[in-house]
Formats: C-alpha cells, sequence, structure tokens
C-alpha cells in the first residue's frame, strides 16, 4: 500500500484527504493510529450497540495487533482478584507456602484490553484500572503477597448505553484519547481495512524518531481551548496521536495533514462549545518607523504563522464536529457530560443474606451468616506450612488442610432498598386559605414521578385536632390522587401530630430495611398541641421537639413552605428536621420534582 510522501502538500495514498473521511474509515483510522501508540493514546471509546458494524470493527481492531500482544476481554463483574491478582489457592495448597496469581491487568501487559458494558462499570474498579493506567503498574499488597508488576496497555470501553443518561464515567473516557460513535454507520458502509499489521508494526518502530514542533503543539493546545475542551489529556493525546499519524504515513515531522487527523478525532469528538467569532478590526495601526521595519516585518510574520496553522487546523476539526451537536452550542447549550442513570432511588444498604456480593469479612458463620469456603480457604493456606512444623513440634502429624477461627470469611451483601415517600400535607385553615389547591397540584407532580421510579407513595394529613394516615405505602397512584382529592382543608394546625405520624411510619419502614423520605408540606403556623389544646407557643415549641426527633432518627426529610411568601417558621423547622428547605412560591414543577429527586438520592 502507498503512503503519503515527504512533502505535505502532495498526497500519493489513494486514500481520501482526511477533510473528506467517512466516519468509518475515521474510526478504522482510529484504531490504526492507537495500534501504533497503544500506551500514548490510551485507547477507545467505543459507543456502539452490538452488531455487524462494532463485529467488523472490533475484528480489525484485533487482527492489526501484532502477533505477540496480549488480548483480553474484562467482563463487567469481576471479581478484584481476577483484575489485579492474587494468591493462586490450588498452588499455594500444594506448596505449602503463598504462590501469587496474575490478573487479567498482568496479563495484558503490552496489549489491549476489552472492556464489556462499560457503561455500567462499577466505580471502583474503574478507580483500580485508571490507576494502573497512570502507574504503568499493578501494586498487589494483599493475602501475605507485596508484588509490583508491570501493566501498560490500551483500553478499548464498549460503551452499549443508549441516550444521553448512559455513558462511560468521566475518569475513565478521560483516559481514552479517541470517542467513537458508530450508532449511525450502516453495515454496508463498514469496509475491510486497508492497513496491515505489519504496515503498523513498522510504524510503531519508527514513531520515536517522529518530531513535533512547539508551534504546532501550541496550535492544537489553541484549538482545545477554543473548543471549550477542560482537559489538558486532550492536548496531550492530540500530540501523540499527530505524530503516530505522520509515523503511519512514513514521515519524519508531523506535517499540518497529521495536525487535522488528531483535530478530527481527539479534540472533536471532546467539544462543548464553538469557537469565539474573531472581532472586528480595528483601525489600521501607524506605519512602523522606518528605523527597524525588516525587524518589525519578521515579529508579524512570526505572531501570524501559528495563528494561521491553529486556523487551517480549527476549520478541519469543526466540520468532524456533528451537525446536531453544532446547532445546540450555537443556541448556547453546552453539551451534557454522559452519565449513568442513577435508577431507583433506593439506598444501598448491606444484607447478612441477599443482595449482591460486596466482599468478605472476618468472623464466624453465626445468625445466618454465609461462610465462604473459597476465601476462608485462601486466609488459611499461607499459613499450612507454619501449622504442620507446629503440630510436628507436638508429635502430631497431618496431611490436612488446618482452619482455625481467625481464618473464617463471611461472605457480605449489598442491596438497593425500596423507596418510600411519605407526604406530610398541612389541610388546616390557613393552608387551605393560602396554598392547599397549588399544594395538592404540586403533591400530584411529586406522586407521579415516584410512580416513575416504581417508589412507595404514604399521605398523612394533619387538620383540626390531629393528624390521620389517608394512604398507607402503595404504588397505586390512582388511590393516591384518589385520596388527594377527597382531602377536605379547615380547622387549627397541629403540627406536632402530624410530624409525630409521618416520623412514625418512617421509622417503622427503614426498620423493615426499606428508605423512608419524608416530605412536610406546610406554612409553619403551628397552633395546635399534641393535646388538642390551643396556643402558639406550645404548639411551636412542640413542632419544633418532633422536628428534632426526627433528624435524631436520621430520616431523609424535605420542607416544602406553602405560605404565600416564606416565613421564618418553614425555615426554622427545616432546620431543626436538618432536611431541605424549598419554598413553594419558588418552586415549579420542575424544581419540585429535581429537589425531591436530590433528597431521595
Amino acid at each position: 500500500m502507498s503512503t503519503a510522501g515527504a512533502t505535505p502538500a502532495v498526497m500519493t495514498d489513494a486514500r481520501p484527504a482526511p477533510a473528506a473521511a467517512s466516519p468509518w474509515e475515521d474510526a478504522v483510522l482510529a484504531a490504526a493510529l492507537m495500534t501504533v501508540d497503544p500506551f500514548g493514546t490510551g485507547g477507545v471509546a467505543l459507543r456502539a450497540l452490538a452488531g455487524p458494524v462494532r463485529d467488523q470493527w472490533l475484528t480489525i481492531m484485533r487482527d492489526l495487533q501484532p502477533e505477540d500482544a496480549p488480548q483480553r476481554r474484562i467482563p463487567l463483574h469481576v471479581a478484584d482478584g481476577r483484575l489485579l491478582g492474587g494468591l493462586d489457592l490450588a498452588a499455594t495448597l500444594n506448596a505449602g507456602r503463598p504462590v501469587a496469581e496474575r490478573g487479567l491487568l498482568v496479563e495484558a501487559n503490552g496489549g489491549v484490553i476489552e472492556l464489556a458494558m462499560a457503561e455500567r462499570i462499577a466505580p471502583g474498579t474503574v478507580a483500580r484500572l485508571t490507576s494502573a493506567f497512570d502507574f504503568g503498574e499493578v501494586i498487589l499488597e494483599r493475602d501475605g503477597l507485596a508484588q509490583r508488576n508491570p501493566a501498560r496497555f490500551a483500553v478499548v470501553a464498549l460503551d452499549e448505553g443508549v441516550g444521553e443518561d448512559e455513558g462511560l464515567l468521566h475518569a475513565l473516557s478521560d483516559r481514552l484519547a479517541f470517542h467513537l460513535d458508530l450508532t449511525y454507520i450502516r453495515h454496508h458502509e463498514a469496509v475491510s481495512c486497508d492497513y496491515d499489521a505489519e504496515e503498523l508494526t513498522a510504524a510503531r518502530m519508527r514513531l520515536p524518531t517522529v518530531t513535533i514542533s512547539d508551534e504546532q503543539v501550541e496550535a492544537l493546545c489553541g484549538i482545545a481551548l477554543a473548543l471549550g475542551i477542560p482537559s489538558l489529556r486532550a492536548s496531550i493525546f492530540a500530540c501523540r496521536a499527530a505524530c503516530a499519524a505522520a509515523a503511519l504515513a512514513e514521515r519524519e515531522a508531523v506535517t499540518e495533514a497529521d495536525l487535522a487527523v488528531a483535530g478530527r478525532l481527539v479534540l472533536a469528538p471532546r467539544a462543548t462549545q464553538l469557537p469565539p467569532m474573531e472581532p472586528p478590526p480595528d483601525a489600521e495601526p501607524p506605519p512602523p518607523e522606518p528605523e527597524e521595519p525588516e525587524q518589525n516585518q519578521n515579529q508579524e510574520t512570526e505572531q501570524q504563522e501559528p495563528q494561521e496553522l491553529q486556523d487551517q487546523i480549527l476549520e478541519a476539526t469543526k466540520a468532524a464536529i456533528p451537525a446536531g451537536l453544532l446547532a445546540q452550542l450555537q443556541m448556547g447549550k453546552l453539551r451534557r457530560s454522559r452519565s449513568r442513570a442513577t435508577g431507583k432511588a433506593g439506598a444501598m444498604q448491606n444484607a447478612q443474606t441477599r443482595g449482591r456480593p460486596a466482599g468478605v469479612l472476618r468472623g464466624e458463620p453465626r445468625a445466618g451468616l454465609r461462610l465462604n469456603v473459597v476465601e476462608t480457604l485462601r486466609a488459611a493456606a499461607p499459613w499450612q506450612r507454619l501449622r504442620r512444623e507446629e503440630r510436628e513440634r507436638c508429635g502430631q502429624t497431618s496431611t490436612r488442610i488446618e482452619v482455625r477461627q481467625d481464618d473464617f470469611r463471611i461472605t457480605r451483601f449489598k442491596h438497593k432498598s425500596e423507596t418510600t415517600t411519605i407526604f406530610v400535607v398541612d389541610a388546616s385553615g390557613s393552608s387551605a386559605l393560602h396554598r392547599l389547591a397549588e399544594a395538592k397540584g404540586a403533591v400530584e407532580l411529586l406522586l407521579a414521578d415516584c410512580y416513575v421510579r416504581r417508589d412507595k407513595v404514604a399521605l398523612v394529613a394533619f387538620r383540626g385536632q390531629a393528624a390521620e394516615v389517608l394512604l398507607p405505602p402503595t404504588r397505586s397512584l390512582v388511590r393516591a390522587k384518589r385520596s388527594l382529592a377527597g382531602l377536605p382543608g379547615g380547622g387549627g394546625t397541629p403540627l406536632a401530630s402530624g410530624i409525630d405520624l409521618g416520623m412514625i411510619l418512617a421509622d417503622s419502614i427503614k426498620r423493615r430495611g426499606g428508605t423512608p423520605v419524608l416530605i412536610v408540606m406546610t406554612d409553619g403556623r403551628a397552633n395546635v398541641a399534641r393535646d388538642g389544646s390551643g396556643g402558639r407557643t406550645r404548639a411551636n415549641e412542640e413542632a419544633l421537639g418532633a422536628a428534632r426527633v426526627v433528624r435524631g432518627l436520621e430520616i431523609t426529610a424535605l420542607v416544602i413552605d406553602t405560605s404565600p411568601r416564606p416565613q421564618p417558621q418553614g425555615r426554622e423547622l427545616a432546620k431543626e428536621m436538618g432536611a431541605i428547605y424549598l419554598p413553594l412560591p419558588h418552586a415549579d414543577a420542575n424544581s419540585l420534582t429535581q429537589a425531591v429527586r436530590a433528597t431521595a438520592n
């Protein structure tokens, strides 16, 4: 295959010019550049669903790797021992001494790692992966082992997220030079690759000799700044990609075409804004002094050349930004960073017998706890030789594996508890006079949001001299709306009784392993005590005392002030309750929904 010559302006390759490359050609070129400089570019964030297009790209990427380069695939829920390495239980039991097992990161040293379903990978796994990225080695200090093993590799993160609310964690995507999206590439466009492994191996050998000038580095940094890219890694990756493109084209120095490739593949997918428009030219400057005309002319030329280079590369980079993104940026909307969907708002809680395994603890298998046999043997294995020698000194011989009480390991579990949102609504005369109708509308909006998240809801109302549970915890949106519609208004404000009843209901849910969220909608003007007697001073003191009990129980709470104008009573109540305070006059439906979501999470 012919490649570009040494002269930048002459293109002898049969491939199209970089500015006219199709999305599939760019995707293949990114795979080639990653192969040329796997450790300098970090890898590829590949956003595409499983299908023939993604399979074709993965096949090309794998075929381009050197024959001796290892390739490993990491599943979604990989254990730390398999990822980082640890104690080889079988070998340790046979040898009677600790024998280390290599993890996937160490096995992939000098090759490529594929992350399956990377948009759902756990943050802890990402932290261990990025640590190996940054240090180029895996530090193993566990199970009686202390080792440092080299681990330099490139990562292909397979992002199967749907929509903007699912995507890679920023800590991972920021360390990958190329961000590819194969979603809109059709099957007939995914043709074979013109590169071969021998050509890329030669380019990898040529890469250390490729040079890039300071002006070119400055131009790439200026483009990143103009596109609103906050990470410094993007500029570093752009420089490495430009050098890899020059090595692939058999050039000894980076040219304008290589900078265009780097801007198109590395900087364009990270753009968050359009470059600022150039200001109108000012009045013509006065003519230079006749004493040093040549020096001024040289300075002006030196100042214009980097800017002209940056402008040319910026045009090629802007051409690679998707049209839809350009329209959003022109309207002043920054592209949101992708983050995984939060799902249900239930809190993660420890459990003894159910849920997802979340590590092991030292302990005895009592009260229904599960003994982890493998981890127990792993803890006992390093000590077998010492224990056998100890028995021999006592005149006893045994070939059995000796497990002692300190070796017992218990599996711990975590599960996402069910969330129950408890609405405590003020139906007193003052609230009915002012905002009860608007409060009902806000509650209906919040009920609908809870129904979408498949949470349970409960409704407590207080008026007159007491409070009552109008709706026990349920998922039925129809029942909740019917109970809310039949809520009458009038009478006094037994605020303390309402908080007490909501607190009792929340505490019972918490004792059953659920996650209660208490939402109190009131104007805060209590005038009825717990015993039904009147008096604002005593009623207010009892309400604040009930609020302190809620804070002591560590119940998540939100106080929505329904008064026409925010009053100090509502803010003071939220402060004593340790709750978020939200005045209803300044809250629309969207802000209310966001406040409840933030409180529940």
